[in-house]
């Protein structure tokens, strides 16, 4: 039985070693992508089961928001006063699908995934799909611009201090990289939306006020101006910690035999710097930028809700707060599904830029 059972397996194996050893590279990332699926199935029912046990459900939610517009609304000879019996509470949650075990919930929405439904929000029952397109764009775009202004000045900042290694504009810089790293992001949002407000040089939201069909020309200009301040505080957060990893990478390099051997040869120290040493920091940089846009992702929360942007972590936000489970599950699968991606994308990366990586060969 035993040697029948190895047998069947090796030659079910087979087809995958054989692509294996032909194709490394694709067959890392397949295997990484199914890796990748299977970490979004344990988000998704963490994320049923975390909205599972907190109090209260969705239907609380639209009783209390009922309640209050009957209580804004003028009195009137048919209104009842907004009592809901436990029939009427017992009747929504079954409609809604609340009276099922969480993992049936999960599984029911999964079936609906599989058939390209996302589902509607449980209340504003505008469609899931609508709503997480309608933001995406926004927090893209602000990640994007954040992630590249912290590349190209750490890589500026860090080559720059290594050759100035041990100087007082060194420890200098070090110091204000340590400071702003270590800095609470939520505090310094604060604090530059207090400065906005108080100098009104910069307005106190992120966002212009008219969409970008109305005036292509001046919404680039206005969206430039508003997000001044939220890119400032996500470029602080962010710049301190990559610039000192590319420093230490340099100057690791740079007490290398092959730099020895380059200054020997009498290669100007430029080139050195430029063109050897600052191809191997690429490395790190490549396996932390994953790492990097995730925390991007995860501080912008916080900014889109402090300056009012209009982007997915705001509605996320939104939605934990409403208990809208359908929103906040679409939410947290579509942000670890790109952050994800994006590791799997670093991976690629760093085969390319580094010949000596090859994945799957012994």
């Amino acid at each position: 039985m035993n040697l029948f059972g190895a047998a069947f397996f090796s030659r079910v194996s087979y087809p995958w070693r054989a692509f294996r050893r032909n194709f490394p590279l694709a067959a890392f990332v397949s295997s990484r992508l199914v890796t990748m699926a299977a970490v979004l199935l344990l988000l998704g029912w963490a994320m049923f089961a975390l909205m599972a046990l907190a109090p209260g459900d969705i239907v609380d939610q639209l009783v209390s928001q009922k309640l209050m517009e009957q209580a804004s609304a003028p009195t009137s000879a048919g209104n009842d006063g907004g009592a809901y019996s436990d029939e009427q509470l017992a009747r929504t949650r079954a409609e809604l699908g609340l009276d099922k075990p969480f993992t049936m919930q999960y599984l029911d929405w999964l079936g609906r995934v599989f058939r390209g439904d996302l589902g509607v929000s449980l209340i504003s029952r505008a469609p899931v799909s609508f709503l997480i397109r309608s933001r995406i764009a926004n927090s893209l775009l602000l990640n994007i611009i954040s992630l590249v202004f912290i590349t190209f000045f750490s890589f500026l900042l860090g080559i720059y201090f290594s050759s100035k290694a041990g100087t007082g504009i060194d420890v200098a810089a070090t110091f204000f990289a340590l400071f702003f790293h270590a800095f609470p992001g939520i505090l310094l949002l604060i604090l530059l939306q207090l400065f906005a407000s108080a100098t009104g040089l910069f307005p106190v939201t992120a966002y212009p006020e008219f969409p970008f069909r109305e005036n292509p020309g001046k919404f680039v200009f206005s969206f430039a101006h508003h997000i001044f301040l939220p890119l400032l505080a996500s470029f602080l957060g962010g710049v301190g910690s990559t610039m000192r990893m590319v420093r230490s990478t340099v100057l690791d390099q740079m007490g290398m035999p092959y730099i020895v051997a380059l200054r020997a040869r009498g290669i100007s120290e430029r080139r050195i710097y430029l063109a050897h040493a600052f191809r191997n920091t690429l490395n790190p940089y490549i396996t932390g930028s994953a790492n990097l846009l995730a925390s991007l992702f995860s501080g912008s929360l916080v900014l889109e809700v402090i300056f009012s942007y209009p982007g997915i972590g705001r509605l996320m936000y939104e939605a934990v707060l409403q208990q809208d489970v359908n929103l906040v599950l679409a939410n947290s699968m579509f942000i670890g599904a790109l952050v994800l991606f994006g590791m799997v994308i670093s991976d690629i990366l760093l085969a390319l830029a580094d010949p000596r990586i090859r994945y799957g060969k012994n």
